[in-house]
């Protein structure tokens, strides 16, 4: 079932009214309702180095029992990699695949770079009450660090750490002007457990379930 195409009457349905509560979607083109239940996603981006995959795992230890913890780069293959619109395939099939899982009543974390501009135009960012967005940074030079550090495999060359520095300066830069805001977690000097803890906390501080 695509969450985006009416089950009543089979049409495409990009903007799916939602004025109806956080369990049905109205069609429309036919108006008629569906049952889907919205909840919010909670999306713990920031770029390359910075220490997103180290702490998934911990993420996925301390909250599978209310949340579920998913790796964006599970779905990086070549017939997503179309870098139209900021990855917009990539993007919406995320969005898409989280809307699902959260069918089974457990909201979703995702683990990736991603910030506001990429997920709030889409037509599936309806299928959820809100996105929250933390990001972690870390000082330059010890991003840099990192990265050249990494595998021969992962092709990490020169021109490729200058482009996650210049993205990593933009998100600390941009962060309390985007909308919705991107929370900032610094994990230069912070082991992996420490910079879990924090993450946890922010999601459960924020709310579950539409108000």
């Amino acid at each position: 079932m695509h969450p985006l195409i009416c089950t009543h009457c089979g049409e495409w349905d990009p903007a799916p009214d939602t004025s109806s509560g956080v369990s049905v979607l109205r069609c429309s083109s036919c108006a008629r309702t569906r049952p889907f239940l919205r909840l919010p996603l909670y999306c713990v981006s920031g770029p390359s180095g910075t220490g997103k995959s180290t702490i998934a795992g911990l993420l996925l230890e301390r909250l599978r029992d209310r949340f579920v913890v998913l790796e964006q780069d599970l779905l990086w293959v070549g017939g997503l990699r179309d870098p139209a619109d900021h990855h917009r395939l990539f993007r919406s099939t995320w969005l898409r695949t989280a809307a699902m899982v959260q069918q089974s009543g457990r909201p979703v974390v995702l683990c990736g770079t991603v910030v506001p501009p990429e997920f709030e135009p889409l037509p599936e960012r309806a299928l959820f009450t809100d996105v929250h967005y933390l990001a972690l940074t870390c000082a330059p030079e010890v991003l840099a660090e990192r990265l050249r550090a990494r595998p021969a495999w992962r092709e990490w060359d020169e021109e490729r750490v200058a482009e996650t520095l210049e993205f990593a300066a933009w998100v600390a830069g941009e962060a309390d002007r985007l909308t919705p805001p991107l929370t900032l977690v610094d994990t230069t000097d912070a082991d992996p457990v420490r910079t879990a803890d924090r993450v946890v906390s922010w999601i459960e501080a924020l709310p579950t379930a539409a108000t």
